[in-house]
């Protein structure tokens, strides 16, 4: 749809372009008629010339402002274009770092609680509470660790096995353009023959 309404107002910046060339056209032609001697015979010639000659003017001017329309439009649309593809990025930029903000204070929070705890470990008053808090913590980040090592380890094997199937369809691909190369080859020295 996009390409077809490019091609509409490609196609009439040129009709008006080419309008406006006509009407500078006019404008010359009807600006150097002077009154000739035939001009005492018809006495309305003076007045004519004068009519077409605003008639030309006014074609002009009109063809000219809409030129210019044309063109401050098209910015105008090129404008708000850029601001809607900035707005969406502005608004996903917004939301990832309000995603980032909310994880930074959560790490800080456990940061904290971390320290606490240490310290009351580091003076012997070291609650149960807090030991096993530690230990509970200390457990959830090595499974997070793990199904990360995992995941990681499953998207390399995948990865592994993408390229092995590129490579097999590289070399089919190359076979198959061999084969069409021989059989080309025998189509044509079979119509040399039969010429």
């Amino acid at each position: 749809m996009a390409q077809f309404w490019n091609k509409v107002f490609l196609t009439m910046i040129i009709i008006l372009i080419v309008l406006f060339l006509d009407a500078v056209r006019e404008v010359r032609k009807y600006s150097g008629k002077e009154i000739s001697a035939n001009a005492k015979l018809q006495p309305n010639m003076f007045d004519h010339l004068n009519m077409k000659l605003f008639r030309a003017q006014r074609n002009l001017y009109i063809s000219g402002f809409a030129v210019f329309l044309w063109l401050v439009m098209k910015r105008v649309v090129t404008l708000i274009n850029q601001l809607a593809s900035v707005s969406n990025t502005t608004a996903a930029l917004q939301a990832q770092a309000d995603g980032a903000n909310q994880a930074a204070k959560k790490y800080m929070e456990d940061n904290e609680l971390l320290k606490q705890t240490l310290m009351e470990v580091k003076e012997g008053t070291a609650t149960a509470e807090g030991i096993a808090l530690l230990r509970t913590e200390v457990e959830k980040l090595k499974e997070e660790l793990k199904t990360s090592g995992e995941a990681l380890g499953k998207s390399q094997t995948e990865a592994d096995v993408i390229k092995k199937q590129m490579d097999g369809l590289a070399r089919e691909y190359d076979r198959l353009l061999t084969e069409h190369q021989e059989l080309q080859n025998l189509r044509d020295s079979g119509n040399k023959k039969d010429d």
